[in-house]
C-alpha cells in the first residue's frame, strides 16, 4: 500500500509538471501570436539567462562566490523568463507592433490631404486659366511657374512628413520644419479651411526618438504588471512560488530609475538582475523588429557596460556574461 501510495504521489508529481510546462510553452506562444516580430525573444531570454546563472553558480570567488542554484531554482527561473513578457497579451495590439511614429490609416489621411491639396491648387489655376481666356488674355508662364512651384512644395512637405515618420532620432530643425507644414491649410470635404496637418499628428511626428507617445510608452511598460498579475493567479507549486516576483523586476534597474516599482539594487533578485542583462541584450541584438536594425554585437556589449557603469545594471552578473560570452548561446552571429 505504501509502495502503490509513492508510485502513485511520484506520477501525479509528474503529470503537474507536465501541465505547467504544457501551460508555460501555451503561454508564449500566446505572446508571440501577439507580436509575431517578437518571436523567439522569450526563449533567447531564458537562454541567456540560465546560462548566466548556471555560470555564476561556478565562480569561486567575488560578489557571487557564495551562489549555487538547485535544478528546482533553475527550472523556477526558466518559466520566470519564458513567461517575463506574458502580460503584453493585456496590451492593445496596434501599439504593440506600432513601428513608425503614425498608424498606417493616420498616415493614409495625411496622404489623402496633400493629394487633395494639390487638385485644388490645380483647380486654381485651372480656374485663373479660364478666367484669363474668356478676358481674351493669355496665360503668363508665371501662373504655370507658380503651379509648379506649389507642387513641388506640396511633394516635399509630404516626403518630410514621410522621413519624420520613422523612428529614427528626429533633428532639432525638424520641429521648426514640422510647424511650417503645419501652418499649410487646404479645403476638407465640407469646403472649410482645415490644416493640413491636426494637432495630434504633429505631436505623434514630433516624438523625438523611437515611434510611440507618452501614453504609449506607459501601455507597453504596463505589460510588466499584466505579467505579474496574471501570473500572481496560477497556483503555483513550492519549488516555483517566486516566478511572478522574479518575472515583475525585469525592467527595474539597481539604482532606482526602472519601473514599475523603482526598486533598488538590495530589492531586486539577483534571478532578476541576470534576466535584465539578457532581456537588453536579446532586445539590442534581435534582426526582426520592424522599427529598428539589430545592433552588432560589439556595440550591444558597449551598450551594456555603459548601463552598469551608469548603475542600471549588475557590473558583476555582466562580467560573467561577458566573460563566459553566454551571448554566443543564443547564436545570433
Amino acid at each position: 500500500a505504501n509502495a502503490a501510495a509513492a508510485i502513485e504521489n511520484a506520477m501525479l508529481l509528474e503529470d503537474i509538471d507536465k501541465l505547467f510546462e504544457g501551460f508555460v510553452m501555451a503561454a508564449v506562444t500566446a505572446i508571440e501570436s501577439r507580436d509575431p516580430t517578437t518571436s523567439g525573444h522569450s526563449e533567447r531570454v531564458a537562454i541567456l539567462t540560465l546560462g548566466i546563472a548556471e555560470t555564476t553558480s561556478k565562480v569561486e570567488v567575488g560578489t557571487y562566490a557564495d551562489v549555487d542554484f538547485t535544478p528546482e531554482e533553475m527550472r523556477e527561473l526558466r518559466y520566470a523568463s519564458l513567461l517575463h513578457d506574458f502580460g503584453k497579451v493585456g496590451v492593445r495590439e496596434n501599439v504593440l507592433v506600432k513601428a513608425n511614429k503614425l498608424y498606417p490609416w493616420e498616415l493614409d489621411s495625411i496622404e489623402d490631404r496633400f493629394h487633395g491639396l494639390r487638385l485644388q491648387r490645380e483647380n486654381a489655376f485651372l480656374k485663373e486659366t479660364i478666367a484669363r481666356m474668356a478676358e481674351g488674355k493669355k496665360l503668363d508662364s508665371m501662373y504655370r511657374d507658380k503651379l509648379r512651384r506649389e507642387f513641388a512644395e506640396a511633394d516635399e512637405f509630404l516626403e518630410f512628413v514621410r522621413r519624420c515618420n520613422l523612428p529614427a532620432v528626429l533633428a532639432e530643425d525638424g520641429f521648426d520644419r514640422l510647424k511650417e507644414i503645419a501652418a499649410v491649410t487646404f479645403a476638407d470635404r465640407l469646403g472649410q479651411t482645415a490644416p493640413i496637418l491636426t494637432i495630434n499628428e504633429i505631436q505623434r511626428l514630433s516624438i523625438p526618438r523611437g515611434s510611440l507617445d507618452a501614453n504609449e510608452r506607459q501601455e507597453i511598460e504596463s505589460h510588466v504588471t499584466h505579467t505579474y498579475r496574471f501570473l500572481k493567479q496560477i497556483p503555483w507549486t513550492k519549488n516555483l512560488k517566486r516566478v511572478p516576483a522574479i518575472a515583475y523586476g525585469h525592467h527595474e534597474k539597481l539604482n532606482g530609475r526602472g519601473y514599475p516599482q523603482q526598486l533598488v539594487e538590495e530589492e531586486i533578485p539577483v534571478q532578476t538582475r541576470m534576466m535584465t542583462i539578457a532581456d537588453i541584450y536579446d532586445a539590442l541584438t534581435a534582426r526582426d523588429r520592424p522599427y529598428k536594425k539589430a545592433v552588432p554585437l560589439d556595440k550591444a556589449l558597449d551598450i551594456l557596460h555603459v548601463e552598469a557603469k551608469q548603475g542600471y545594471l549588475d557590473s558583476d552578473l555582466l562580467k560573467v556574461f561577458v566573460d563566459a560570452k553566454i551571448y554566443e548561446r543564443a547564436n545570433y552571429y
